[in-house]
């Protein structure tokens, strides 16, 4: 039974992304919406996105220091350690993770209240695409700031992390920015990047689904928005597997 609904409602999702990618009525009606999500979407959560880079690539560091503290390991591994780890992981999936919390739900619950306040209905009666006018700007305008925010992250949680060696007598400056620089694969940005715009499509895409069917009242919404942040953190975290197979392979 949970496998057949599954699959019909990956299904749903499959036809509703064929209405969201048409070609649109008003490419600059589209485009004036494109603009508005990215302020809305993106500039809007580089606040957040700055806050916990900064805090965590600290931690990153700290306890880098304390769990590879050995006479025998240099002591510019703190560096190479958290640089790796943020560029790899926490710049992309974590970072997705948290935005999936507030972007997710923010594009679930105004689609899921322009749907039951039946103004999407209006839409429908006037001729035009309800997909693909509201859906497709947020999806465009999320993939496309995307690695702004995730290259904010690694800038933000690198200069955390020698906030920590500036402020600490955990490791000097030099062996911290000495070991940012030790063995530096230009790859792993890139792969950073390219897992942070499948996230982006991830969570833009699932939240509008949810959002556009919800039936019923204000309790529905919520409990799309919910449903749209939970399935959209389990699919980050399924591609987070396969893209790392594939691209490190």
């Amino acid at each position: 039974m949970f496998i057949t609904s599954s699959l019909a409602t990956f299904g749903r999702y499959c036809l509703f992304l064929k209405r969201v990618f048409s070609i649109p009525d008003r490419w600059s009606a589209t485009a004036k919406r494109t603009l508005a999500e990215i302020f809305k979407l993106g500039i809007d959560s580089i606040p957040l996105v700055l806050i916990i880079s900064i805090f965590i690539g600290g931690v990153i560091a700290i306890q880098m220091q304390l769990n590879i503290a050995s006479p025998l390991i240099p002591a510019y591994s703190v560096g190479l350690a958290t640089r790796e780890i943020i560029l790899l992981e926490f710049s992309n999936s974590i970072l997705c993770l948290i935005l999936a919390g507030k972007v997710g739900s923010n594009i679930a619950s105004e689609i899921g209240t322009m749907r039951v306040t039946e103004q999407i209905d209006a839409l429908e009666i006037m001729g035009i695409n309800s997909a693909n006018y509201l859906v497709l700007p947020k999806v465009i305008a999320f993939v496309c700031f995307m690695p702004v925010l995730a290259i904010l992250c690694m800038a933000t949680s690198i200069f955390g992390g020698w906030l920590v060696a500036v402020f600490t007598d955990l490791i000097t400056v030099s062996k911290y920015v000495y070991g940012l620089q030790a063995f530096f694969n230009e790859w792993y940005v890139w792969y950073g990047l390219i897992k942070s715009l499948v996230f982006a499509f991830i969570i833009a895409t699932t939240a509008s689904f949810f959002g556009y069917n919800v039936r019923g009242g204000a309790l529905d919404v919520g409990k799309a928005s919910t449903d749209g942040v939970v399935t959209s953190s389990i699919f980050i975290l399924l591609f987070d597997l396969i893209l790392t197979k594939l691209l490190l392979q």
